[in-house]
């Protein structure tokens, strides 16, 4: 695998033991699947490769001529540890901001050795969500790791070929098409924000805007994790009963859960509306472009969505709930939502017309938007 380089963290208060988190992740995960290391070798040569013609697909299909030329991002073909420790160091890039303005405005909370005790337990924590998490990625594009030192201006695309090969094994699918098909919708992300080089920065003022709104509120956290504590409790409950009111014909229950949700008010809520339109937007048009490729492109490409989606419905009860409390299943939503709207932004206007979605942040959709195509386009004169 290559490795992620390991740079040190910025100076801020520490509330959260980066290093802890990435060092936790690395010894809760398992290495994955067992192969010789030629095998491991090849396997990587060919997921870079096929990152590579994946491109061209992207481009073909979407019609952006940001993916002429991605020279200013990097591909790198990880392990799961190394794909934990990337995403420590963005997720401390991401926190920074929210941290210098809990210095500047709560000094008093950053002191002594309750500050040392929690990013301990904080940074811990951290580490066990993302071993979870490492476990199930199969890539993901990293446009914040540009914030990190030393990190590529145009962000970073990983490639977790364990989870890939894993998976391609559990499908029994033809390991080519498979990961050509995954780096197709990984691509995409990647010339997403090509396309739209603020997308980022807007994206992070969002973000800054709501961690600050939740840092600010901080009198009320308290109030807030004990309401989401007893929330989260009862479908746990309900799950390990077998079943019962509020819960699927398998004891997974049915309402949403996720803590970011429960943690939020009103204020919040609105910020967070923001930011599940974009995302649902980025995902659903990676996931239009997965779909547009046919036999001549992956031969095997219908078998791959069958046994796929077949796949996403029969999740074990456990690990269901830790998806809808970290929000997983709100992900899944959004590749849907988002690729109604970008399916029929495109029958009714064409890839032209949806592409004016990249050219600024006042022509993103709303949330309501999504759910309702008809206002973005009536919104863009299309």
């Amino acid at each position: 695998m290559e490795s992620y380089q390991r740079h040190p963290a910025p100076a801020t208060p520490d509330l959260v033991n980066w290093d802890l988190a990435a060092g936790t992740a690395a010894t809760l995960v398992s290495a994955g699947p067992k192969m010789p290391a030629r095998e491991i070798r090849e396997a990587v040569t060919e997921l870079r490769a096929l990152a590579d013609e994946a491109v061209t697909h992207v481009h073909r299909i979407t019609g952006l001529e940001a993916a002429r030329d991605l020279r200013d991002s990097e591909v790198l073909v990880v392990d799961r540890a190394s794909w934990a420790k990337a995403n420590s160091r963005s997720f401390a890039a991401l926190m920074n901001p929210a941290l210098d303005h809990l210095a500047r405005t709560r000094p008093d909370q950053l002191s002594g050795a309750n500050t040392a005790f929690s990013s301990t337990v904080t940074g811990a924590q951290l580490g066990a969500v993302l071993a979870f998490l490492s476990s199930k990625v199969l890539g993901q594009y990293d446009p914040f790791s540009a914030k990190t030192p030393g990190g590529p201006s145009g962000g970073r695309l990983l490639l977790v070929a364990p989870n890939i090969i894993a998976l391609e094994r559990e499908l029994n699918v033809v390991p080519a098409d498979f990961r050509l098909w995954v780096c197709l919708h990984e691509q995409t992300h990647r010339v997403q924000f090509a396309a739209a080089p603020w997308l980022r920065d807007h994206m992070l003022e969002q973000i800054g805007m709501l961690t600050n709104g939740l840092m600010d509120k901080a009198q009320t956290l308290s109030e807030r994790l004990g309401q989401a504590a007893k929330t989260l409790a009862s479908p746990a409950r309900d799950a390990l009963a077998g079943g019962g009111r509020g819960t699927g014909g398998d004891g997974v229950p049915q309402r949403p859960t996720d803590i970011m949700s429960l943690l939020q008010d009103p204020e919040d809520k609105e910020r967070m509306s923001h930011l599940t339109a974009v995302m649902s937007l980025l995902e659903g048009h990676a996931t239009v472009v997965m779909d547009a490729v046919d036999a001549r492109v992956v031969p095997s490409v219908k078998t791959i969505r069958q046994r796929f989606n077949a796949r996403g419905r029969s999740h074990g009860w456990l690990d269901r709930f830790f998806r809808q409390i970290m929000g997983l299943d709100a992900k899944m939503r959004q590749y849907k939502d988002g690729s109604k709207f970008v399916r029929a932004v495109v029958d009714r206007a064409g890839m032209d017309g949806f592409n004016r979605v990249w050219e600024g942040p006042a022509n993103l959709p709303s949330e309501a938007e999504i759910h309702n195509p008809s206002l973005w386009m009536t919104r863009m004169g299309l």
